[in-house]
């Protein structure tokens, strides 16, 4: 098991969470994680208690891209986090969330969430111009991904959603 800790700028831990550790090779890290009890999210409504959360993290990327899977199996979203890349060491996992967000659906369309947070907190935290700068190609690049049907998994997830 691992522990993973979504932190805001300053540093201080917005959520924390345990999961399992399923692989670590070159830059990347892939967790699974169970929601542990019914949650109700403003923008993906109820996530069912049982719910997957596979979890993918890159050292060296700015974003990591969760695919959740219902309780039943079925493919639920993905959920991709703008963020600093993430720290790795002693079975736990750091990462600096810049709130903005990508939801995508089974079919790929997505929605960008919570740029209004971003933008309050890059003002209070004086994001540097360089942080701006790799936010913004973070969230070009997830949406190339998307497009491009490059999620991870994404093969499996449009070959069941038809």
């Amino acid at each position: 098991m691992i522990t993973v800790n979504s932190r805001k700028y300053d540093g201080s831990i917005r959520k924390s969470w345990t999961c399992e550790l399923i692989e670590n090779v070159d830059d990347r890290i892939i967790a699974v994680g169970r929601f542990d009890a019914e949650v109700v999210h403003a923008d993906l409504g109820i996530i069912e208690k049982g719910t997957l959360s596979y979890e993918y993290f890159w050292l060296d990327r700015w974003y990591n891209i969760f695919r959740f899977v219902t309780p039943d199996g079925a493919f639920r979203n993905y959920y991709c986090n703008v963020c600093m890349p993430p720290r790795f060491s002693d079975d736990v996992l750091d990462y600096v969330d810049l709130d903005i967000d990508v939801v995508v659906d089974a079919d790929l369309t997505y929605r960008i969430l919570d740029r209004d947070d971003f933008e309050r907190n890059a003002e209070l935290y004086n994001y540097s111009n360089d942080v701006r700068d790799r936010v913004d190609a973070a969230l070009n690049e997830l949406i190339e991904l998307i497009r491009s049907r490059n999620l991870p998994d994404a093969s499996e997830v449009l070959a069941t959603s038809r």
